[in-house]
């Protein structure tokens, strides 16, 4: 290597184009379940809150549901995972000082300063580039384990999260319980203890978070509808809350696993399109044999108690199979479509969008902030469940078109090129045929 060689990011062929078309996918696929978020008031697992649950508000929810929920997340967390590979895994270890480890730790914290900026900035509660930067710096530990290994990781991660929504289902039973006798108890006349009294406060707690009063409706549209900075206070209670709790008990378990499962299917050549037609296909077959079944009984169940806050917790137990064998459905579905050659154009602006990932994860946020907070066009809470995606398809349009555009004239999205810069702590070439020649290209990743 020559000493004047540098560090570099991934430009051109150097790229593994796959995985940017299963990247553009899930890009694309999240803003179907962030849409709800983005709209509606506490409606993303219950239709019945706001938005409609009726004709196709209630069939949006159930494709939504059996389909895409967890999986485009899922999909996305592999392909960060796959990266922590492709981003470490240079013919040497150091060049001119600065290591491989220094440079994957430089980066991910400018990805946990830019997922701050994305929820207290630009005002998305629901943002997860913090989620994979905290992550990140674990999962980079587990880069050099082998395919099996990781595979038996990501089960374990997976199952202990099981356990605990096996945790939250008897809490949640134990207080129904409890407070269902308690009540009959009060209404009989009878005196309760303060235990039977803790138990109807308990439930009522729960149900109050997960069946929000219509006031509490009008609070919540109300407070997404003021000025900026009004908006910025009203969603900072939301964003500690999503940064600690639900970071700690779904995200950092869910996303880990997810990485770890990534690392292995980019080891092992699924990722890479290496894999023969039939082992995609089997992929397929069991991946949507068993997800496919799981989410159709949860979803059934669902439907059946009319969304009942004990039918979500008991579905809860069994939602990280369904999504994990519906996930790995989609990616052999995925790779099929890659290899068969079919719609190239269509291939090529998905490629586009999964290579802009992150300048396109960021637009999705500034569109839909525009379109429902009181900033921009104030929709929030005003549209029927199956309206919102009205606009995920306007969006997707504006995507899958300005993407290959972009990078007809660019080597990277804006804020794709901003992060490299940071990363590599130099100026990297933008606009293609202005090439700085003294930034030299990247060794291999492959």
């Amino acid at each position: 290597m020559s000493t004047s060689q540098v560090f570099a990011p991934t430009v051109g062929s150097g790229r593994i184009n796959a995985m940017d078309t299963i990247r553009g996918v899930a890009l694309l696929g999240i803003l179907l379940m962030n849409i709800t978020s983005f709209g509606l008031s506490h409606a993303y697992f219950d239709p019945t809150v706001s938005g409609g649950a009726e004709g196709w508000d209630l069939r949006v929810w159930w494709i939504s549901s059996m389909f895409f929920e967890g999986t485009m997340r899922g999909m996305f967390s592999m392909l960060f995972g796959a990266g922590i590979i492709l981003f470490t895994s240079r013919a040497t270890e150091t060049v001119h000082g600065v290591s491989v480890t220094d440079l994957y730790f430089r980066r991910i914290t400018w990805l946990l300063l830019f997922g701050v900026l994305h929820a207290y900035v630009l005002l998305w509660d629901g943002e997860i580039l913090y989620a994979y930067a905290l992550v990140g710096m674990v999962a980079f530990s587990f880069r050099v384990w082998k395919p099996k290994h990781l595979m038996i990781g990501a089960v374990v991660l997976l199952s202990f999260l099981t356990l605990l929504s096996v945790k939250d289902y008897l809490v949640a039973n134990y207080a129904f319980q409890h407070a269902t006798a308690a009540e009959q108890k009060q209404k009989a006349g009878q005196t309760l203890t303060p235990i039977e009294t803790k138990a109807i406060e308990t439930w009522q707690g729960i149900l109050a978070e997960q069946k929000p009063s219509a006031e509490k409706i009008k609070e919540d549209i109300a407070g997404r509808h003021g000025s900026y900075f009004d908006i910025v206070w009203f969603k900072a209670s939301i964003n500690q809350f999503m940064e600690t709790f639900i970071m700690y008990r779904y995200f950092f378990f869910d996303v880990l696993a997810m990485m770890l499962m990534g690392m292995a299917f980019l080891k092992n050549g699924i990722f890479k399109a290496t894999r023969t037609n039939a082992y995609y296909l089997g992929m397929v077959g069991v991946g949507y044999a068993v997800g496919l079944t799981v989410n159709y009984f949860e979803t059934a169940h669902m439907l059946r108690e009319h969304f009942s806050v004990m039918s979500r917790e008991v579905t809860s137990i069994t939602y990280d199979l369904g999504r994990l064998f519906t996930t790995i459905g989609h990616i052999g579905v995925i790779m099929l479509f890659i290899k068969s050659g079919v719609f190239p154009l269509l291939q090529r602006a998905l490629a586009a969008v999964g290579q802009m990932a992150f300048t396109n994860y960021i637009m999705q946020t500034l569109i839909c902030n525009t379109v429902f907070l009181g900033i921009g066009f104030g929709m929030y809470g005003k549209l029927m469940r199956h309206e919102l995606y009205y606009v995920v398809f306007g969006v997707w349009l504006v995507q899958l078109v300005v993407s290959p555009l972009w990078l007809r004239y660019f080597h990277f999205g804006p804020l794709e090129w901003a992060w490299r810069a940071l990363t590599y702590w130099q100026r990297q070439p933008f606009r293609k045929g202005t090439e700085d020649t003294t930034v030299m290209k990247p060794v291999s990743v492959s």
